[in-house]
């Protein structure tokens, strides 16, 4: 098969979905790869490491495009991306469809395949590519929201780990998955004061075994939120419904009842975001500011740390593209109900039933394409 990744042109997206390591794998076993020139420069990797392996160099984004059977990214596609897809051309990558409808009429309009790492998912319901990203993203939740409690980016001038004789900070974390453990993890070690919040009591007892004693654990519901809220100094938001839109925690009203200069991170903003207040920004210009509140809500906040981040997202997607590469997208789905589960968009079809809901459109079984 012929795969191809193009350079990641989303704002500040500084990933690149293959390492030369991984284009080694993938050449080993018979597959040409063909990487767009300096792909891979800001995580590290230069094409001269790509040439290296084996992979061939292209000029532009849409001379990969135009030459891959396959093309493996790291974010969805944006705009100027949408006419170099071509019909039946296997797109492998996040995509975050219910939280964007416009991504998802055009790739229905592609005839593209859509296979999105976000919904791969295990038969013990894990999701195997959002676990390495979620890790980095719930770490980083941690390590910007310390930061922009800093007064002079508007925040309450908090410090979160305290010192002697100074109470450290309170974080309130929404979400007992992957991010919100990672986050939590992150915050105690600094010193915080740390509650995570989840509706899963399985998953609140295994947190209470492994976290330290400055982590404790609550039920979440809408009067225990409001009663912490008034208290915290940074919010995290870390809840995941697969494929499906995130529901929205921290309503508008609820700004009212925080002290000013409160710091909330949204994490779930590719999934639409749980905050309602919650709009996608940008490495660039990161934060914004509703009711005295800072909100950081940067949709690709992994990117900012692209060498870690890279070589994460290669360990987990390689298995799984070797597969697709091998097989073909059709046998290798049929054979594995993990990548099954990955189809979003087939042909012009929605195939993932969450996506099809959120925009109301007509969802059509995968069955059709892999009977």
């Amino acid at each position: 098969m012929i795969i191809g990744v193009p350079i990641e042109i989303k704002n500040n997206e500084n990933r690149v979905s293959l390492t030369p390591g991984g284009a080694l794998e993938l050449i080993k076993r018979g597959h040409e790869v063909y990487i767009q020139t300096n792909a891979g420069l800001n995580s590290g990797f230069p094409d001269e490491a790509y040439e290296e392996v084996g992979a061939n160099i292209l000029p532009s984004i849409e001379a990969v495009y135009d030459k891959a059977e396959m093309i493996m990214k790291v974010k969805e596609p944006i705009e100027p991306e949408y006419k170099l897809i071509k019909k039946d051309q296997l797109v492998f990558t996040y995509f975050h469809f219910a939280s964007y409808e416009p991504l998802t009429h055009a790739m229905i309009e592609s005839g593209a395949v859509c296979l999105a790492y976000e919904t791969v998912e295990k038969a013990d319901r894990s999701l195997p590519l959002l676990i390495p990203m979620s890790e980095v993203a719930g770490r980083m939740a941690t390590q910007q929201g310390a930061k922009y409690l800093e007064k002079p980016i508007m925040g309450k001038g908090v410090l979160l780990g305290g010192v002697p004789g100074v109470s450290p900070g309170k974080v309130l974390v929404l979400g007992g998955g992957i991010v919100g453990t990672q986050a939590a993890k992150m915050a105690a070690g600094l010193g915080a004061q740390v509650t995570i919040m989840d509706v899963n009591l399985d998953r609140m007892r295994y947190l209470n075994d492994v976290m330290p004693p400055n982590v404790v654990t609550r039920y979440s519901n809408e009067v225990n939120i409001r009663e912490l809220i008034p208290h915290m100094d940074l919010i995290i938001g870390s809840v995941l419904l697969p494929g499906a839109k995130a529901p929205k925690l921290i309503t508008r009203d609820m700004l009212k009842e925080m002290q000013p200069g409160t710091v909330l991170v949204d994490v779930a903003v590719d999934q639409g975001g749980c905050f309602e207040t919650c709009t996608p920004t940008t490495h660039e210009n990161p934060t914004f500011i509703i009711d005295d509140i800072v909100h950081y809500c940067v949709a690709n906040m992994p990117g900012a740390v692209p060498y870690t981040s890279t070589i994460a997202l290669t360990n987990a997607t390689l298995p799984y593209a070797i597969q697709l590469a091998n097989k073909g997208w059709k046998k290798a789905c049929q054979e594995n109900k993990e990548l099954e589960k990955g189809l979003n968009v087939v042909n012009g079809d929605v195939v993932y039933e969450a996506v099809a809901e959120a925009f109301d459109l007509d969802y059509v079984p995968v069955e059709k394409y892999l009977a």
